[in-house]
């Protein structure tokens, strides 16, 4: 296991309000690096919108986002990506009929040197070996690079999915529902990247209605409710039941 390192990525009373709607309402979370910090909650507990506000896809009503200590404002996820910070949403957003290095290396293509490369002809054979690289170090065994992701598993899909986000991100991986309609197996393959992504020395927050998933492979539970951070302890202060209690209101702290 990791040594849990400094703080990398934090939300500073963070509010979010549509209109007269606050979907975030005064929200702290801090991520470490080499930490797998589980997000949950019930529908409309605020996670999509802390999540949207982490990686730039939303700007946040009020509140403090901070990378390394110094104070960020995303005017994108562009920018949040630009930053080390990659968010992996439900939706994989793979192209099923593109190879899985291609994928890896969708919308960061290396182009050859020289003339050709002006001319837009693609590195292939180093995009090949460099995502073959990038995806056998964090334990994606996928039989080839150049293979069509239509031809994967769905386990494999998302595992290769989450290894792309894993191989680009610097500081911070968000996961949105990554085992969502998994089987058993296909999911133990990506909560295993989650592990190696924790072990590269990645933050990393999982959110997850499987809270079995949740328990197995995060290091600290925020538990969301109507918006506000109802409780933030080590996982191993939670079993299925307690957890479950936290979320619906049944357990207080």
């Amino acid at each position: 296991m990791t040594e849990r390192g400094d703080v990398i990525y934090e939300a500073r009373n963070l509010s979010k309000r549509y209109g007269a709607v606050v979907a975030l309402d005064d929200a702290n979370l801090k991520l470490h690096a080499g930490e797998v910090v589980g997000l949950v909650g019930d529908n409309g507990a605020g996670k999509s919108t802390l999540v949207k506000c982490l990686s730039g896809a939303h700007a946040p009503s009020s509140g403090q986002l901070l990378l390394d200590g110094v104070e960020r404002s995303w005017k994108s996820p562009h920018d949040a990506i630009q930053a080390g910070v990659e968010t992996l949403y439900q939706d994989s957003g793979l192209a099923p009929h593109l190879s899985v290095s291609a994928n890896v290396f969708l919308g960061r293509e290396e182009l050859k040197p020289g003339l050709l490369g002006r001319m837009g002809f693609l590195a292939q054979k180093s995009m090949d070996r460099r995502a073959h690289e990038d995806l056998d170090r964090v334990g994606i065994a996928v039989p080839a690079s150049g293979r069509s992701v239509a031809q994967l598993s769905g386990g494999q899909r998302q595992a290769v999915a989450i290894g792309r986000a894993v191989a680009w991100a610097s500081r911070v991986i968000i996961l949105d529902e990554p085992t969502n309609h998994l089987g058993a197996r296909q999911a133990g393959e990506v909560l295993h990247v989650v592990e190696r992504a924790k072990a590269e020395g990645l933050g990393v927050i999982f959110i997850s209605h499987t809270l079995p998933h949740v328990l197995q492979v995060t290091d600290r539970v925020v538990v969301l409710r109507l918006g506000r951070v109802v409780k933030d302890a080590p996982t191993s202060e939670f079993d299925v039941d307690t957890l479950l209690g936290t979320i619906t209101g049944l357990i207080s702290d």
